[in-house]
């Protein structure tokens, strides 16, 4: 047999040994087909093994990629929703991403998350940095060293700080922040501006001139123009923020238009003229709405005595009767816009329709609304109250300090216009004669009765004066034939004017200009 070849089918029917040796085969050559067949077995038997190996393996990357993907989308998942949670309330927001290890309770990691600002409102940015809160204060101060100003002239560093938020509307709280960018600008550029009071406060006010450089009025009527500086902030309720405010717009719309007004005064008292006759036309407790006319007679002498064009003037009032001064909006896709940079809002007792039972709800007031929600994370309201029409007076309840409610004057007894969400989601009319309304304090009650009525939200920006007339608050109506000279100064000032007297400043202005005829 030696020399011979075994066929590769004898070999394969033999693999189990069941057939045994062929008859003529040597003890040698028996021995040897043996082995091969062993040796065999044991390659085909590490194949097998192998082939289990790699496929436990394989399984094993499978899973630690499954894992790994689902641990990064779970991450972005909460991220995403903490972002949410903090556009809703940030502090809830900061306190779900801190309970998730996804941000540190540290000043330092709070003011890099919102200097990034990714899916955050600005306005709320805003809101937060600008409470006076010990660690938020902390916050700010973190969030401005972030910021680096060396080599930037003031315009610069302004457009920076700017951008990465957007300014409250409470002058406190814009003064808190005016003040950490003006420290960290100062520590920055050393030797700009002196370190005293007097300094910081020459300091502002160089600070209030970069802010209004960085608009460009050229070729923008007056409305335009003040479109475009109103949409960047909201003015504050105290007079002589208000005066500095308008008296470097008025300057810088002069510099941007020589020749339209005689001096900065007549653009000073004509911008006034416009924000009120804005609260006016649009303001719904406003019921005498002034005609063009009586905007022409009662602007007469302004310009260093002598008239403005009779078409300027109406072009003015045309345009704000057609589009009243609004409210910008953030950045951002989230449906709850609606309800950021409210007018006010805080937790109330609210008293039941047909249940008289007390409940707490988060109040917010906004485009002449009231929206009460159960918790400050929901992004439904309960109910929502249009105030058109509804008139709000103080009163007594034995059972609940510091009570006020809304109610229509002109129907009493009938259900107020309004709606409410049911448990079962469904939307249905809301069944209040009137809404009785419990504050925490006696402080907040008066505040919420200021920003109610009037409302509007150059009314409420200008911090309007109320009259009380039998424990209710409303606006007076005026008389035609009552609007005459400084009748009319008084019909602006009541119907639209600030509770702090820059009245008189605007009065003063005038009677400047009058002196120059």
């Amino acid at each position: 047999m030696h020399g011979q070849t075994v066929e590769p089918d004898v070999l394969l029917s033999w693999e189990d040994g069941a057939l045994g040796f062929p008859e003529d085969l040597s003890h040698d050559e028996r021995d040897e087909l043996s082995n091969i067949r062993r040796r065999k077995k044991e390659l085909l038997d590490d194949i097998e093994r192998l082939k289990f190996e790699i496929a436990e393996v394989m399984t094993e990357i499978e899973q630690l990629t499954c894992v790994g993907e689902s641990k990064t989308t779970q991450r972005n998942k909460q991220i995403a929703m903490g972002r949410k949670k903090f556009n809703m309330d940030p502090k809830k927001g900061i306190q779900f991403l801190q309970e998730n290890d996804l941000l540190q309770n540290t000043p330092e990691d709070i003011a890099q998350f919102l200097y990034k600002g990714e899916g955050l409102n600005k306005t709320v940015i805003g809101d937060y940095l600008g409470e006076r809160d010990d660690f938020n204060i902390k916050v700010l101060l973190a969030f401005v060293e972030l910021h680096e100003f060396a080599d930037l002239n003031l315009v610069q560093a302004l457009r920076q700080f700017l951008w990465s938020f957007r300014l409250p509307g409470e002058a406190q709280k814009i003064d808190r922040m005016m003040e950490a960018f003006a420290s960290r600008y100062c520590q920055c550029n050393p030797g700009v501006f002196q370190s005293t009071v007097k300094g910081r406060d020459d300091f502002n006010i160089k600070v209030l001139l970069a802010f209004v450089e960085l608009h460009e009025f050229a070729d923008l009527n007056l409305v335009q123009a003040l479109r475009q500086f109103l949409w960047s902030f909201r003015l504050p309720g105290e007079a002589q923020k208000i005066d500095r405010m308008m008296e470097a717009f008025a300057s810088r719309y002069c510099q941007c238009n020589p020749g339209v007004f005689q001096s900065t005064d007549t653009c000073y008292v004509l911008s006034f003229a416009i924000i009120m006759l804005n609260t006016s036309l649009h303001n719904p407790n406003v019921r005498d709405k002034p005609p063009v006319e009586r905007f022409i007679s009662m602007n007469r002498g302004i310009n260093e005595g002598g008239d403005l064009p009779e078409e300027l003037l109406r072009n003015l009032y045309d345009s704000i009767k057609s589009e009243p001064f609004k409210i910008p909006e953030d950045d951002g896709n989230d449906l709850t816009h609606t309800f950021f940079n409210p007018d006010r809002e805080g937790w109330l007792l609210k008293l039941g329709g047909r249940v008289k039972t007390w409940k707490r709800r988060w109040f917010i007031l906004t485009d002449n609304c009231l929206y009460y929600f159960e918790y400050t994370t929901d992004k439904e309201p309960r109910g929502i109250i249009p105030l058109e029409n509804l008139s709000i007076r103080e009163v007594e309840e034995p059972r609940k300090p510091n009570c006020f409610e809304l109610y229509n004057p002109n129907h009493k007894g009938q259900v107020i216009k309004a709606c409410k969400t049911e448990a079962d989601g469904r939307v249905v009319e809301g069944n209040h004669v009137v809404y009785r309304i419990s504050a925490p304090t006696p402080e907040e009650k008066e505040e919420w009765i200021k920003s109610i009525n009037p409302s509007g939200f150059l009314a409420r920006s200008l911090s309007p004066l109320i009259l009380r007339e039998g424990g209710a608050y409303c606006l007076p109506s005026f008389r035609p034939t009552n609007l005459r000279g400084l009748y009319y100064e008084e019909f602006w000032r009541r119907a639209s004017i600030s509770r702090d007297p820059f009245y008189d400043m605007l009065a003063t202005r005038k009677r400047r200009i009058a002196s120059k005829k």
